[in-house]
């Protein structure tokens, strides 16, 4: 689904489903270099269980129109601005790693529009190597290489994520690359990459946040570590944590166990 926001069409994944605004609504926000497919059996279970689903492409980049955001703050707006062109007066925000600081930054902004936060593997401060910074610039393909082998600590999913024996890695790097040549203008693994290791308001947005915050971790997570979380975690004022058996790709390495912390968080009575 094609959403007009600032301008410029928004994709976001609905699950098929038409927007009811009698029923609650969860944005989904993906990582640098990827999109909406990122969280596929999270999405479509919600989509089928009474909620508005949108999971989104970031603005420039996949299916979605418009300039790459090039802070966290910028793109929390975008966030907010989609909520105001599909009428949902509030929401739960679901963010993996940039998309996680989107999420933050966007509750804490205005914490009147979100019923819930989930951060899934995230941290503050989350900075960037100068070596990832500089390859994913002058040497992309090794960039994506380095993340995969960070983000990962299996080979192949379970069953319910992206079908058995789905080499992870392979699929991974395939999602990164379509990612990186969707937009020939700007480069959004560098842009997405410096916006996560420039954010410095985490802490202050943490303690802004005024809703119930879930923290989904994986706890071989080699690209934010599991005391990043903890640490943010501290700061909230209803945290709730969460770990898995997986590293920082968690939706696809621990697919059940990420759906089943979101499904209860979110049913919770608020």
């Amino acid at each position: 689904m094609d959403i007009p926001v600032n301008g410029h069409p928004l994709y976001a994944y609905t699950g098929g489903k038409p927007f009811d605004a009698a029923q609650p609504t969860v944005v989904f926000i993906p990582g640098v270099l990827n999109d909406h497919s990122v969280w596929i059996l999270q999405s479509r279970h919600f989509a089928y269980h009474g909620w508005n689903v949108l999971a989104i492409d970031l603005p420039g980049q996949g299916r979605s129109h418009g300039t790459p955001p090039a802070s966290v703050e910028e793109a929390a707006q975008t966030v907010l601005a989609l909520l105001d062109a599909v009428g949902a007066p509030r929401a739960a925000l679901v963010g993996h790693s940039f998309g996680s600081l989107i999420a933050l930054e966007a509750a804490a902004r205005a914490p009147e529009r979100v019923s819930q936060l989930v951060l899934c593997g995230t941290a503050f401060p989350m900075k960037v190597s100068p070596a990832l910074l500089d390859a994913s610039v002058n040497a992309p393909e090794k960039a994506i290489h380095m993340v995969n082998v960070f983000s990962h600590s299996t080979l192949s999913p379970p069953p319910s994520a992206l079908g058995p024996g789905t080499w992870l890695y392979g699929a991974s790097r395939a999602l990164m690359r379509r990612m990186l040549a969707s937009n020939r203008s700007v480069n959004v693994f560098h842009t997405g990459f410096k916006a996560c290791d420039d954010y410095a308001g985490g802490e202050q947005a943490m303690a802004a946040v005024q809703c119930p915050t879930l923290f989904v971790i994986g706890a071989h997570d080699q690209m934010t570590p599991p005391k990043s979380a903890r640490a943010l975690a501290k700061l909230a004022r209803q945290p709730s944590l969460v770990e898995v058996d997986a590293g920082h790709a968690l939706m696809t390495e621990a697919p059940g166990a990420v759906l089943d912390a979101l499904r209860k968080f979110l049913s919770a009575p608020r």
